[in-house]
């Protein structure tokens, strides 16, 4: 390949870069019915090759050069590498809090039933222990009721029945 070939050397960004594909090279601008393809400036920056990459001249100036791009051209694919992982990583946060808040909601709905489901019990409670109040009145009163009636009357039979009541 000749140098005066290499100068249509141009990359081409795909329309959803991915962070682990390689850029596709363009080997003749008249080639390729891409060669017009807009690159906002930004991104043209970042994945453009130096222009003293494409040289092959020997020299060590150059070589060093050469090497330095490499390791630029690394360093822009590990920025933007980087900068993906970053994405990937604050949506797995946002869905990790989307997820808390659902089940904040969710616990809070929850709560919500159990204290109506303790105020009813509690209303049933209440109640039962105001009902075993009057029945336990009751019975006094009839225990006394019955008392009464045993010491005016003349029959045994009531006192063992309020001897057997006694016992309960």
């Amino acid at each position: 390949m000749q140098p005066s070939e290499i100068s249509g050397l141009q990359y081409i960004v795909p329309s959803n870069p991915s962070p682990y594909s390689v850029p596709a090279f363009e080997l003749s601008r008249f080639s390729n019915p891409l060669h017009n393809l807009y690159i906002p400036p930004q991104l043209q920056e970042i994945i453009s090759p130096h222009p003293s990459c494409i040289n092959n001249n020997s020299t060590s100036d150059e070589a060093d050069e050469q090497q330095f791009c490499v390791i630029n051209e690394r360093k822009q694919r590990r920025m933007i590498s980087n900068r993906e992982s970053a994405r990937r990583s604050r949506m797995r946060k946002q869905r990790h809090l989307d997820e808390l808040w659902s089940q904040v909601v969710w616990l809070r709905n929850e709560n919500h039933q159990l204290i109506d489901k303790l105020n009813h019990v509690s209303e049933s409670h209440d109640k039962v222990v105001e009902e075993n109040v009057q029945l336990k009145e009751e019975a006094s009163q009839l225990r006394r009721m019955l008392s009464d009636m045993q010491l005016t009357s003349p029959y045994s039979p009531l006192t063992d029945l309020e001897h057997a009541l006694a016992d309960n």
